[in-house]
């Protein structure tokens, strides 16, 4: 009898270590690790983008227009001769070419002396018609002979003019080819490229699906490769209405403003030209979208850390990122990172 007993104690202590020692019949689930970012209504501008080079909104190369001896002149702001990169002013002296017979060969003081003395004499025939001293025939041939005396007294100061290089418009000195001071200079050589570049223009050829989409007066963001730090601001300034058979390609110009001269004529420029924009707004990146049979989804960190995936209808987006229009809401958490393996109700641990 004791024996049996002994038995039973031995059995019921063995059941009860294989109970203890038995694997656990249920899995815990491990988090995933994943970066979260709260959404926050945002703006967004849409683009479409392209490439052209910088160009000179004015640009004049100057040549020599008579024969003379060359002196370039000094720069008022400077004090000294000038050089690549000054700026001028319209109407501003730059060359001047010296060359006595040329300037006694145009008399211009007895153009004008001839000018004054016809002047008198018109206004004295004048007088004396009205008192009837004198006929009409004889009055006209008065007013004619001043008229003529004007002509040639404009036309010699035209022709003292092209003793003068003057600059046009405003701007700034490119090119200036060196000639020896007091050398005589043939005719038609050049004498100085002027360039005004405050303001840039920059040639276009779009394809002919973004005719649609383009049109006047669109703003535009302008960078150069050179100096990638800044952005210029400029608009669609012309469009042309006609697509070309032979590329598929449409033409237009823009406009940029350079008023502090950032841009050189021919830099290599890129343009985004702004098509849409919207303001307060959610907006993701667009790499974070993933695809399914029903469409666009994301993730964001649902209830008891888990992952919640959210169909979304998008708007209108850039290189980078994209508006939501449905499916998102301000403040929700959105996964960012770690997403790539996740699915509905995933376990998640939010990580900096």
């Amino acid at each position: 009898m004791k024996n049996i007993k002994l038995l039973i104690l031995l059995a019921v202590v063995v059941f009860a270590f294989a109970c203890n020692n038995q694997a656990p019949t249920e899995t815990t689930d491990l988090a995933v690790p994943v970066s979260i970012e709260n959404i926050k209504l945002q703006s967004i501008q849409q683009f479409i983008n392209t490439t052209g080079t910088a160009k000179a909104k004015y640009e004049t190369f100057l040549n020599s227009e008579i024969t003379g001896v060359y002196l370039l002149l000094d720069n008022p702001v400077t004090g000294k001769p000038y050089k690549l990169g000054d700026k001028v002013k319209k109407g501003q002296k730059i060359i001047r070419f010296e060359d006595a017979e040329y300037v006694n060969g145009i008399a211009i003081e007895v153009k004008k002396l001839n000018m004054e003395i016809a002047t008198q004499e018109y206004e004295k025939q004048k007088s004396l018609y009205e008192k009837g001293g004198v006929t009409l025939r004889e009055l006209r041939n008065s007013e004619l002979s001043t008229t003529t005396a004007k002509y040639d007294y404009e036309n010699a100061e035209l022709r003292l003019a092209k003793m003068n290089i003057i600059a046009p418009f405003d701007g700034v000195i490119v090119e200036l080819p060196y000639y020896t001071k007091g050398t005589r200079i043939a005719t038609n050589q050049p004498m100085v490229n002027l360039m005004a570049y405050d303001k840039i223009y920059m040639e276009i050829n779009l394809p002919e699906k973004s005719i649609s989409e383009i049109k006047l007066g669109q703003e535009v963001v302008v960078t150069s490769y050179s100096i990638i730090e800044d952005t210029l601001k400029g608009i669609v300034s012309e469009l042309s209405p006609m697509i070309s058979t032979e590329t598929r390609t449409f033409s237009g110009k823009l406009q940029i403003d350079n008023s502090e001269l950032k841009l050189r004529p021919g830099m290599f420029v890129k343009a985004d030209i702004i098509t849409d924009q919207k303001d307060s707004t959610i907006i993701i990146p667009k790499d974070i979208i993933l695809s399914g049979s029903r469409g666009k989804y994301v993730f964001i960190v649902g209830r008891n850390s888990s992952a919640d995936d959210r169909r979304i209808t998008t708007g209108i987006e850039n290189q980078d990122y994209i508006e939501v229009i449905e499916g998102l809401t301000a403040n929700d958490r959105l996964i960012i990172k770690g997403f790539e393996t996740l699915r509905d109700n995933s376990k998640v641990k939010v990580i900096l």
